[in-house]
């Protein structure tokens, strides 16, 4: 059996890096064509173009792996297939289980391992990704970094601190905000508004919907303020600070965003988005392992695997079980779920239906 284990191995790991290889080129190619108009109109030079797309390869590979670990999957039990290889030791005593170890095993390895890769190498590049589109691409148009941002936590000085659901630096429009001012360590002031919106001329923010609530030492509410007219406010921060400080939860590793939501909920923050975007770090991992082991019974139940039909299947299957992680995941934005449920729905779904196809497979 272990020479079996190497040939099976050795088999899948060549389809792996020749696939991850064709993937990473793939993306390269379609994001390249997809920006190339923007890199024109910012001229920016080739070294920070080839920069940019270096530093992409991570979250390309990240992205691309659990295809390449689908497609190698499919085309190396096909091939045993196709050639009789797995007749011949299902034959000799060898079931499919035992012949689908290796792979499994292996699978396992590469899910850990790619969720340090995710913390690490992946969370690196997009930080420097984005501060290559601030310095060229946002900058030669003129404008702010023009994409609208969700769940925006700051402070500042340990004296304030400001949340907001949304806010889209193109108009300066904010909703659901709430801010927290600070006196020797204990919460002083907050305002909570529907609506904030930046006036240009008076460099203060107008409120619309607003509550303005003073606490005493001991923590009590004393008094209360609330109106639904606009009013004029200096907050202490600016259009500038929401856009240069907010960081997408991709750009935040496993600890950090865990330390983040921590310190939201001290602050009585909601933060149901980002657990759903930490649980979901873990949850992506293990696709490489569960889609795995929905190929291998899926591909044994035909008696003679075609490489069309192994083409087909991959991008059946792989489209569909993103489809299952964004319905999750939307689910636990909405509070219908869990963020832990949400962010393993789509990973539950499958992994159920592999061990179902796994049962019914002839072993």
């Amino acid at each position: 059996m272990k020479k079996i284990d190497r040939y099976i191995l050795s088999q899948f790991l060549n389809l792996l890096l020749v696939s991850i290889f064709g993937f990473i080129i793939l993306f390269v190619l379609v994001d390249y064509v997809e920006n190339i108009d923007k890199f024109i109109d910012s001229k920016i030079p080739i070294n920070a173009i080839i920069s940019y797309y270096f530093y992409s390869i991570p979250w390309f590979t990240s992205i691309g792996l659990p295809m390449a670990m689908l497609v190698s999957t499919i085309f190396t039990i096909g091939l045993l297939l196709k050639r009789n290889e797995l007749t011949a030791m299902k034959a000799a005593g060898v079931s499919l289980y035992r012949i689908a170890t290796p792979i499994i095993i292996l699978s396992i390895i590469i899910s850990i391992a790619g969720f340090y890769f995710d913390n690490s190498l992946v969370t690196f590049g997009n930080k420097k990704c984005k501060e290559i589109e601030k310095k060229f691409v946002m900058k030669s148009r003129n404008s702010t970094f023009s994409l609208k941002k969700k769940n925006i936590f700051l402070s500042k000085n340990n004296q304030s601190q400001i949340a907001i659901d949304k806010y889209s630096p193109r108009t300066n429009l904010a909703s659901g905000v709430a801010i927290q001012y600070m006196k020797n360590g204990k919460l002083n002031k907050r305002i909570d508004a529907h609506k904030m919106e930046w006036n240009n001329e008076q460099k203060k923010w107008v409120l619309n919907t607003y509550a303005i609530r003073n606490f005493n030492d001991e923590g009590f509410e004393t008094d209360v303020y609330i109106s639904r007219n606009d009013t004029l406010l200096n907050t202490g921060y600016t259009p500038k600070d929401l856009s240069k400080e907010a960081i997408a939860p991709q750009e935040k590793n496993y600890l950090d965003l865990k330390n983040f939501i921590k310190e939201l909920n001290q602050s009585g923050i909601e933060t149901t988005r980002w657990e759903v975007n930490l649980h979901a770090k873990l949850a992506f991992s293990f696709i490489n392992m569960i889609v795995v082991l929905f190929a291998v019974p899926l591909v044994a139940f035909r008696p003679s695997t075609e490489l069309a039909f192994g083409a087909g299947i991959s991008v059946f299957l792989i489209f569909a079980y993103y489809a299952f992680i964004r319905f999750g995941i939307t689910l636990g934005y909405k509070d219908i779920l869990s963020p832990l449920l949400s962010a393993w729905f789509g990973n539950i779904i499958f992994s159920f239906g592999g061990l179902l196809l796994m049962i019914l497979a002839k072993k």
